[in-house]
């Protein structure tokens, strides 16, 4: 994503320039998570069900999947200064649109305009890291830059859950007004412009179809449970329109002369196999990220600062392995990384499918901080794998589509473990319920007289108590199913071939980490 035409800025600005667009980055890293734990406060506040609040954290990852592979060309059009600056504007703006929202749907609309925008903010300074610092810097420079985008992970939930607990929820979208006003001051001062390239050219129809599969798809699966899947007639209309733009997509792919999805990708072993790979990454993190948040808030009762606080080690589990992963790069078999960081996952979700309301929290720390370890394994090694033998020409190409398809296996996956939940929830309740009658000889012990199933207060307790149950299960089953991802993936790693010594990753992708 980087232009590097540009030229090298003075030694004097560098530290500057730097400070600058890891702000924006945080900034936007930051937004991945920060609204998590915030969400059960948002959905009172908008009166959202269970599965509809979820739509706040879906909608701004799909705008971003959807506007990350233009941004190239949008900076190559209009100048990346130009674009990175209305992208802070933009995403700013969005962000104190999202905290006035009154109603479900004009926070999710807000969401989706603030992902539009902040799909550039990562691309786009990473670029302007690489053209300021020499070849030689460039590790380092790189290395800062993911710290910084994990910050997010680490910080999102502790920060979210402070302003939820001793302001407001709608806080956690002002904090980036200050963010995005030093980052815009500084770049306007310190970053110079790049050359425009007035014959810069975008395949229109490819990136319509592109786009108008993905927001079809997204549809599809966030109102699928509330319209009772295909006996609805827009369920189904959404399903024809993905299925149809897919084709089209794929028709057009193939036919074009220069489209905007190169398939020529698709004939790289290793970069089809780690399509394959990051999209289960993105499923198996965001996904379990979703179902932590109203686990700690409304079934264990942790108030939102706990909650923040217990998550928090899971991004410094994913921090500090990215660090022991970097120095084992070229000198351990990529894929046995790999391995240990799908096993650490799996690891993790097995002991959560055991959890009920009463599990500690040295428990919930030690298991997000091994689940966070996992992520840490998969990162990197998965990046230098994927574009090990991607020739440097198609990398450009490959990084887009890389970072779609981790954004689209987290809304799919976000969508997906929020359906189950409520459908699961229901289906166990009827389950449980089935053995409730007052033929059911254990209601005559004394302790169970309160919830006698022939008094109105009985039956009450009685409802509560299986809607609980229910709900555990319900929760049991997609960490479950989420274990399994994990697992059924592990045998993909015999089709990658083992990348030459010399292979690294390339600098330039470390975007992966967005």
């Amino acid at each position: 994503m980087s232009n590097a035409a540009s030229p090298a800025a003075p030694v004097a600005n560098r530290g500057a320039i730097t400070a600058c667009v890891i702000l924006a980055v945080i900034m936007q890293a930051l937004d991945t998570t920060i609204a998590n734990v915030a969400l059960p406060y948002v959905q009172g506040s908008v009166a959202a069900s269970a599965d509809q609040i979820n739509w706040v954290l879906t909608s701004y990852i799909v705008a971003a999947a959807i506007m990350t592979p233009p941004s190239g060309f949008l900076a190559a059009k209009f100048g990346r200064k130009n674009v990175l600056l209305t992208a802070i504007v933009g995403f700013v703006v969005a962000s104190v649109l999202c905290g006035l929202a009154q109603s479900l749907n004009q926070i999710v609309a807000f969401r989706l305009l603030q992902g539009l925008f902040g799909a550039a903010l990562v691309p786009l300074s990473q670029g302007i890291l690489l053209d300021i610092y020499t070849l030689e810097e460039r590790g380092s420079a790189m290395a800062l830059f993911g710290v910084s985008v994990m910050v997010g992970p680490v910080l999102g939930p502790v920060i979210g859950g402070w302003l939820t607990d001793n302001i407001s929820w709608r806080w956690v979208f002002y904090i980036n007004v200050p963010i995005g006003a030093l980052a815009f001051a500084g770049i306007v001062i310190f970053v110079a412009e790049t050359k425009r390239d007035a014959l810069a050219k975008l395949d229109w129809f490819g990136f319509g179809m592109m786009s108008l599969f993905i927001a079809a798809l997204q549809l599809f699966l966030d109102r699928g449970e509330q319209l009772d899947w295909f006996s609805s007639g827009e369920i189904m209309i959404e399903a024809i329109v993905c299925a149809a733009a897919f084709y089209l997509l794929v028709v057009h792919t193939l036919t074009a002369e220069k489209s905007f999805v190169n398939p020529r990708l698709f004939l790289d072993q290793n970069f089809a196999v780690s399509m394959v790979f990051i999209f289960v990454v993105g499923v198996t993190y965001l996904a379990s990220l979703a179902l932590m948040t109203p686990y700690l808030q409304t079934l264990m009762g942790y108030p939102v600062t706990t909650a923040g606080i217990v998550m928090g080690p899971r991004g410094i589990g994913t921090m500090l392995c990215m660090f022991i992963v970097g120095r084992l790069i070229g000198k351990v078999d990529t894929r046995w990384l790999l391995l240990a960081g799908l096993g650490l996952t799996a690891w993790a979700m097995y002991d959560m499918t055991g959890w009920t309301p009463d599990v500690s929290q040295w428990t919930i720390v030690s298991v997000g901080f091994i689940q966070g370890a996992g992520l840490g394994f998969l990162f990197v090694p998965l990046t230098t794998i994927a574009f090990s033998t991607l020739p440097a020409h198609m990398r450009g190409d490959g990084t887009g589509l890389y970072n779609l398809s981790r954004n689209i296996g987290s809304s799919v996956g976000i969508s997906i473990v929020s359906a189950l939940i409520v459908e699961n929830t229901q289906s166990n309740h009827e389950s449980i319920a089935a053995y409730v009658t007052p033929f059911n000889r254990a209601f005559d012990a004394a302790a169970a007289q309160s919830l006698s199933p022939l008094t109105a207060a009985g039956r009450a307790s009685l409802n509560e108590l299986v809607t609980l149950q229910s709900t555990i299960i319900a929760y049991m089953d997609d960490f479950k199913l989420l274990m399994l991802m994990s697992v059924a993936v592990m045998p993909l790693v015999l089709l990658l071939r083992k990348p030459k010594a010399a292979a690294t990753a390339p600098s330039d992708h470390t975007a992966v980490m967005e």
